[in-house]
């Protein structure tokens, strides 16, 4: 494993972590941090257009490990599914714009009134497909990362690394996988699966389950003071051969999204040294 203990230069920053911020300062306050990477949502890169998204992150030498999010292929009707590849298309616009290594996708849940579960994964695999030749022609790689199975109705009918890798091998080249700790460290076959995308592995993301949790969505913990064994999951991505930056991605709205941005920056890097 990587050696973290004197040094945060493989540390990346979810801009989901310092909500309050837009780009610029999120930008500015990762400078002061010594900070070197950060995982843009699409929103803040909208905000100001892509080339001055592109311009302030290339002149503070910073380097983008995913533009997120894309993906949410599912709809209710065709034309929602058309609709949803037209926006796949822009953001990998934006995330080629911006100098991403990848674009982050999620798959989408069910479509509204549906409780068709292996049809909205038949979608997501439809969608993909759709999507790829326009990725493989913008060199943009589609990172899937599947979501915690609370999410399947909402957000992600994918749900298991697993079910990420078989997409992988049915879809082939341009597509890989993002592992985020929250939404994977539960599952028995996570072993077995890191193994298995090995090279496929596009981005690896942490933060902490607490118990007790108070929002299944809002209230991500630090890393450390939940009960996820971090170094034992990072040790599994990297023996993959893993071994680009990893993104911290904490979604709380009780507690570190009421902080100073500085403050929470400071702290990821300190846990991220000592933790991670």
């Amino acid at each position: 494993m990587r050696d973290f203990s004197n040094d945060h230069s493989a540390l990346a920053i979810n801009s989901a972590t310092v909500k309050s911020l837009n780009l610029q300062q999120l930008v500015d306050g990762c400078a002061r941090a010594g900070i070197t990477a950060i995982a843009p949502w699409r929103d803040l890169v909208q905000a100001v257009g892509i080339p001055q998204a592109g311009k302030m992150i290339r002149d503070a030498g910073l380097k983008v490990t995913s533009l997120v999010r894309a993906g949410l292929f599912t709809a209710s009707d065709a034309g929602g599914r058309r609709a949803a590849i037209d926006d796949n298309r822009r953001a990998l616009d934006e995330a080629v714009g911006i100098g991403a290594a990848n674009l982050l996708l999620i798959a989408g849940g069910l479509p509204p009134g549906s409780k068709d579960i292996v049809g909205a994964r038949h979608q997501v695999r439809d969608g993909l497909a759709t999507l790829l030749p326009y990725a493989r022609q913008a060199n943009m790689p589609l990172a899937m990362e599947p979501l915690h199975p609370m999410t399947a109705a909402d957000r992600g009918c994918v749900t298991t690394l697993g079910n990420a890798n078989d997409l992988c091998d049915e879809l082939g080249e341009g597509l890989g996988v993002a592992i985020d700790v929250y939404h994977v460290w539960w599952d028995p076959t996570l072993p077995r699966e890191i193994a298995r995308a090995g090279k496929r592995i596009l981005g690896y993301h942490v933060c902490d389950w607490l118990v007790p949790t108070t929002d299944l969505l809002l209230d991500r913990g630090m890393m450390g003071d939940g009960i996820i064994d971090l170094k034992s999951i990072r040790k599994m991505v990297e023996d993959a051969g893993y071994n680009a930056p990893v993104d911290v991605e904490i979604f709380s709205a009780g507690n570190w999204w009421k902080r100073d941005p500085d403050e929470v920056l400071r702290i990821c890097a300190e846990r991220f040294r000592n933790v991670v």
